[in-house]
């Protein structure tokens, strides 16, 4: 297992936060910038569909597979660590049912300069998102003025790179982005939900 170290989040919160190494953030920039072509314009789920709205949500995601290759794996790897230090943090995590990775994928985000999810959301909203148990993110560089809101926690974590976020999925962790008027901002996120 990876030893990474932790970023101190008031326990209450149910927020973990641990560091996974800069070199695996950079090799998933450049994944990103290699694979543009095959990015779109971020979606939103709404009345039954996907959306695209720039006023909500204004960014372009890379979904990846976690055994793509090399660099999501490694990625992956470091996530499990993660997630293994946060069922430690919080034992009661480990009495779900069967949980991974949700469909086995996760989305690299970029933001441009005034991007961001700039309205607060939860991750799971509906029937078809329901499996969802907690959300993960990474920041893959750093940005100032451009980390997460958490609405009932009164938390604003920072966009450190490396900095790797595990919550849980519902309406108590509504959040959302800090907009940054000076840099863009790479993000890792996705979930993990109970298997079928």
């Amino acid at each position: 297992m990876t030893v990474l170290s932790e970023h101190k989040f008031p326990y209450q919160s149910f927020i973990g936060g641990w560091y996974i190494p800069t070199q695996t953030c950079d090799n998933l920039i450049s994944h990103f910038e290699n694979n543009k072509h095959n990015s779109m314009r971020g979606l939103l789920y709404r009345d039954h569909k996907n959306q695209i709205d720039t006023e909500v949500k204004d960014s372009n995601d890379l979904i990846c597979k976690f055994y793509d290759n090399n660099i999501t794996q490694t990625y992956t790897n470091h996530l499990q660590s993660c997630l293994t230090n946060y069922m430690e943090k919080y034992e009661l995590v480990k009495d779900y049912n069967d949980f991974s990775l949700e469909s086995g994928v996760f989305g690299i985000q970029h933001y441009a300069i005034g991007g961001g999810f700039k309205k607060w959301h939860f991750e799971r909203h509906g029937i078809e998102n329901s499996k969802r148990i907690l959300v993960f993110m990474t920041y893959l560089n750093d940005v100032d003025d451009g980390g997460t809101e958490f609405y009932h926690q009164n938390i604003k974590t920072p966009a450190v790179k490396g900095l790797t976020l595990i919550w849980p999925s519902d309406f108590t962790h509504t959040h959302k982005g800090e907009i940054s008027n000076t840099k863009e901002k790479y993000i890792v996120t996705g979930w993990f939900a109970f298997n079928e």
